[in-house]
């Protein structure tokens, strides 16, 4: 069985491979019949030498050619579209429509033809020039970046194709993408469009590398070797903090997306005023994608009472009569099965699933579990575990008070949600709870599920550890993603002629500028609409 190539340098060339590993189709649970290399320790020393080479020439190129190749890249994926959805469904499960074709595809090109429309303007870069001491500074590109693409979304956060990919991209950075194992063959097809676009728009030769999988040793020595900058990763908590240990023993930045619950609190009124809307939208949101979603609410608070047992019931009932959604892997059934187990051994009660199966292929049926507050706070750390899939914990509280003290004791998510009555019965709950709930997340929503992320300049995709691995920012919009793979430049005395052209006076760029003592931003509305 022939062994797909690697991308190195602008080429794909024979791996060196330490071994190799074959994808699944999830729905068949079985091997798909491709073999994908295993990487040597000197495969990566080709593709950081490359990338170290490509990055030399980046920094001499116009803008506009890296905006270019972006959107040269997002048409290239439109006119592969159908292949590359086929392929990433049956590595996946996900259906080609509307999940992949008319949902996860059309994100992705709009992601890199935004981080193109960032790259052209400079509006990431935030100029700011001190006129008075001729200090001048901005953010530039980091370095080589390597990124690390999960299981769930093998397009819009693909390792080639991505949010960090775009970003890092759009700063000037050139990227060594490492597919994730579950999707080597969607990830091929996309890197060999990245490579096409590299050639038509002139891009150095190694802008774009792809290897599939390494030996975790060699994960940790390339988040540690000097000629990488700078690391983005989304996967599971344990082999992200190892990865971030490396790159912390170095002091190399590394943007972690780990594990997140994503608490929804149900405040009573709300459940008085719409009981079936919001019992609809907590079955849709939990099962969309199996609850394959970083954003899938695992947690519910609840206050004890009719209304909350009435919830319960009208949950597990939903969650029997819908259909049961085919998970990524069979690690990933295991993986959900054995986080269930230790919140059931925890003290949380089976209301409905808990069993392998029910599924086409690898599966696990659709799981409701409750607890009471008092049993919550007295084991607040492994109640948290992540059920990655098609499950909930319910949260049932003695009080506002218990409720409160629950909030207080959860890790840092990605989201969280209040519920409330619309006409105000709930708003003095609301602010109790609300200023605690803010500090543990990074996106705080009203009366919404907090699945989807919509691909906006204002998002925040990021939040306290361990939901990423810093609070201050975001791996979706731009041009906010783009900073976590920049270096601020400051620049003192420099003569004019050798200065970036956006520290330039006559640069049009969003910069702050301080004139007689005054410090103004010009161009604001320009920039906002770019």
């Amino acid at each position: 069985m022939t062994t797909h190539k690697v991308l190195i340098a602008g080429q794909w060339r024979d791996s060196d491979a330490t071994g190799t590993f074959q994808a699944e189709d999830p729905r068949a649970a079985a091997k798909i019949n491709e073999n994908y290399p295993v990487s040597s320790w000197s495969e990566c020393e080709a593709a950081l030498d490359a990338a170290t080479k490509a990055f030399a020439q980046l920094r001499q190129l116009p803008r506009e050619t890296i905006a270019a190749f972006l959107e040269t890249f997002a048409d290239r994926i439109n006119a592969r579209s159908a292949e590359i959805c086929e392929l990433a469904s049956r590595e996946t499960a996900y259906p080609v429509e509307p999940r992949l074709a008319s949902g996860e595809l059309p994100r992705t090109t709009d992601q890199l033809r935004q981080a193109a429309a960032a790259a052209r303007s400079a509006n990431w870069c935030i100029p700011v020039i001190d006129t008075q001491t001729n200090i001048r500074s901005f953010y530039a590109a980091i370095g080589p970046v390597a990124v690390f693409g999960p299981n769930n979304f093998p397009l819009a956060f693909g390792s080639i194709s991505g949010g960090d990919f775009a970003a890092a991209i759009a700063a000037g950075n050139p990227v060594i993408a490492k597919a994730n194992s579950m999707h080597p063959g969607t990830t091929r097809l996309l890197a060999e469009e990245a490579r096409a676009a590299a050639d038509e728009s002139g891009m150095p030769a190694g802008t774009v590398q792809l290897i599939y999988r390494l030996a975790h040793a060699d994960g940790e020595k390339l988040a540690r070797d000097p000629r990488l900058a700078a690391i983005g990763y989304t996967g599971s908590r344990d082999a992200g903090l190892k990865l971030k240990a490396a790159a912390d023993s170095v002091g190399k930045p590394i943007y972690l997306e780990l594990s997140s619950i994503n608490p929804v609190v149900i405040l009573p009124g709300s459940l008085e005023e719409r009981y079936d809307e919001i019992v609809a939208e907590m079955t849709g949101s939990c099962l969309m994608g199996t609850g394959q979603f970083c954003t899938n609410p695992g947690l519910v608070i609840l206050q004890k009472g009719e209304p909350a047992d009435r919830f319960v019931d009208s949950l597990s009932e939903k969650f029997n009569a819908a259909p049961v959604g085919t998970l990524l892997s069979e690690s990933g059934q295991k993986g959900l099965a054995a986080a269930v187990e230790t919140l059931k051994n925890a003290g949380a009660e089976q209301i409905c699933g808990a069993t392998e199966g029910g599924g086409e292929g690898y599966s696990y049926a659709n799981t409701v579990l409750q607890i009471d507050g008092d049993r919550f706070l007295a084991n607040p750390h492994v109640l948290q575990t992540e059920a990655f899939g098609n499950s909930t914990l319910i949260v049932k509280t003695d009080s506002l008070e218990q409720a409160a003290k629950v909030i207080c004791s959860l890790e840092g998510n990605l989201t969280g949600c209040i519920y409330s009555a619309s006409n105000g019965n709930d708003d003095e709950a609301y602010d109790q709870l609300v200023p605690d709930l803010r500090q543990r997340v990074g996106r705080l929503l009203n009366d919404k599920m907090p699945t989807g992320v919509a691909v906006t300049a204002a998002m925040n995709h990021g939040g306290p550890f361990p939901a990423t691995g810093h609070p201050g920012f975001t791996a979706v919009g731009i041009p906010g993603s783009i900073l976590r793979f920049a270096a601020l430049q400051c620049f003192d005395n420099i003569r004019p002629h050798r200065l970036p052209d956006v520290l330039q006076d006559e640069n049009p760029c969003n910069a702050w500028r301080r004139v007689d003592g005054i410090w103004t931003q010009a161009n604001v509305t320009e920039l906002a609409t770019a």
